[in-house]
């Protein structure tokens, strides 16, 4: 191997450990990965709030055995080869050994070591904008229409994974505008590569079509429940915090795009960061959603710092500009990262809540980071409704009806009866009742608010009722979540649940 190649791949293994390693072993899986692997068991060209591309990923998994190690894996993957577009990147832009070192340390010790810990549809989300912000560069650079279409078919896999690459699109049109590949628009294969990206996404726009654009049903509930708490000015600072160690180059780039004259005709990637930010920030969007904007910038900043600091005493400002991303990740190791312990984080929550990380959806602060509470308490459920099944008379069929997504799915992954079917009138597993069979027992798993009237609102109509259990982790999300068990029901409980989700349907 070439030295380039074998520091490439010392990077590539850097990865693949980290993120294993980053992450203690006293968390479970996060509440949408559990979503997301149920879809397996599921497949259709669209689901409520996300298009296909996860489910197939988790059928891999699925076939792979399932565990947490290829669980892992691949958002890992979809990582390793956003800093391997980001070296072919640099690459492309003529940069030197410097470049793609310094380029490579940036991406690595990035928010992309805490995103590519779940398996959800983010990782791949950032790799498509960094694979099709590359192809753009490679069409300027040779305007040969095959990366149209090559840019085309990685849209329409973003498209397919996360609709969010939508917004690329929405900040570069006007860029392009704005410079003189503007030029593009009167190329005849721009639109025989539009209408590729239309024919491959087709199935989803289909899908969504014949299910009453669910997509729309969620952005709003979104929008109701979670984005109205976003803070426009919090948007941006956490951008700041994402890349921390990075700025340096970044704002290198953003120097570069409009005053180095090597890179004039890049020049529409300073307007596109620009109209992509303004765009974000106007609809109080969540800030993880402008992640994949950041790669390309790297790669621009690397490539011009790498020939403005090659001689003289500039040589001296390299290990520097390497330097800072691993000092702010040695800094940051503690607090950022899910290597502590819930309790670790408990003792020190004035460190975590100074840097906004208490701080979830609702708007308010709470004792642990969102995503950590997100990934406690499942194991322990799921336990929990195994016993209080055990409990119930083994004829007929065993509803577990669940109030979210994250309950049903825990449930699924982690019981030792492969024959229940946790479902939930919440997300997709509305669509994922099976009502073939007669019930006879009944576990009803609800929020702690709302259960104070369980027992005496059901148990009226089953013979037997009694509170089986409830969670007892304080720093879950989920604590004080109650599991009731009711059996020989005095009903057609299959005909109420028809009729409940014909309702929970019709009302979407």
């Amino acid at each position: 191997m070439t030295k380039k190649t074998t520091i490439l791949v010392c990077f590539i293994i850097v990865k693949f450990l980290l993120q294993y390693f980053l992450i203690s072993p006293e968390y479970d899986l996060h509440r949408d990965e559990y979503l997301h692997l149920d879809q397996a068991n599921h497949l259709a060209w669209g689901y409520q709030s996300v298009p296909p591309v996860t489910s197939w990923i988790a059928c891999i998994i699925q076939l792979l055995g399932n565990s947490v190690f290829w669980i892992r894996f691949f958002p890992a993957l979809f990582g390793a080869l956003t800093f391997v577009v980001v070296w072919k990147t640099i690459e492309e832009l003529k940069g030197n050994l410097f470049a793609l070192i310094a380029g490579s340390t940036c991406v690595l010790l990035s928010v992309l070591l805490r995103l590519n810990f779940l398996f959800q549809p983010n990782s791949l989300d950032v790799l498509s904008w960094t694979i099709f912000y590359f192809i753009l560069i490679k069409y300027i650079n040779s305007e040969d229409r095959k990366w149209l279409y090559l840019a085309s078919l990685v849209f329409a896999i973003g498209f397919l994974n996360k609709y969010n690459i939508v917004f690329l699109l929405i900040g570069l049109l006007p860029a392009i505008l704005l410079t003189e590949k503007r030029k593009f628009f009167f190329q005849k294969d721009v639109y025989i590569a539009i209408l590729f990206a239309l024919i491959l996404i087709s199935p989803n726009l289909v899908w969504q079509y014949n299910n009453k654009f669910p997509v729309i049903h969620h952005m709003k509930e979104l929008a109701e429940t979670q984005l109205i708490n976003v803070n426009r000015w919090d948007f941006l600072k956490e951008q700041l915090y994402y890349f921390i160690g990075s700025l340096p180059v970044i704002i290198a780039a953003l120097y570069a795009l409009l005053f180095y004259s090597p890179f004039k005709k890049y020049r529409l990637f300073f307007f596109s960061i620009i109209f992509t930010l303004a765009v974000f920030t106007y609809l109080k969007a969540k800030s993880y959603y402008a992640v994949g904007i950041y790669p390309v910038y790297i790669s621009f900043g690397a490539v011009f710092l790498g020939n403005i600091l090659y001689t003289g005493w500039r040589k001296y400002l390299q290990p520097i500009i390497i330097a800072i991303p691993v000092l702010f990740y040695i800094l940051l190791y503690n607090i950022v990262f899910s290597i502590k312990s819930p309790q670790y984080i408990l003792n020190n929550q004035p460190v975590y809540k100074k840097y906004g990380l208490l701080r979830w959806e609702d708007g308010k602060d709470h004792t642990l980071p969102q995503d950590f509470a997100d990934m406690l308490g499942w194991k322990e459920l799921a336990e929990k409704v195994d016993a209080a099944i055990s409990k119930l008379p083994k004829a007929g069929q065993t509803l577990i009806l669940c109030d979210n997504y994250g309950q049903a799915g825990a449930i699924n992954y982690y019981s030792t009866n492969k024959k229940i079917n946790a479902v939930s009138f919440n997300a997709d597993y509305i669509n994922w009742f099976k009502l073939d069979t007669k019930i006879n027992n009944l576990i009803r798993v609800k929020d702690f608010e709302g259960s104070e009237n369980e027992l005496e609102k059901t148990a009226p109509y089953f013979e037997k009722a009694f509170v089986a259990d409830s969670i007892t982790n304080p720093l879950a999300r989920e604590y004080k979540t109650m599991i009731f068990a009711f059996s020989n029901p005095k009903i057609d409980v299959n005909q109420r649940l028809k009729v409940e989700i014909d309702k929970k349907k019709n009302y979407r």
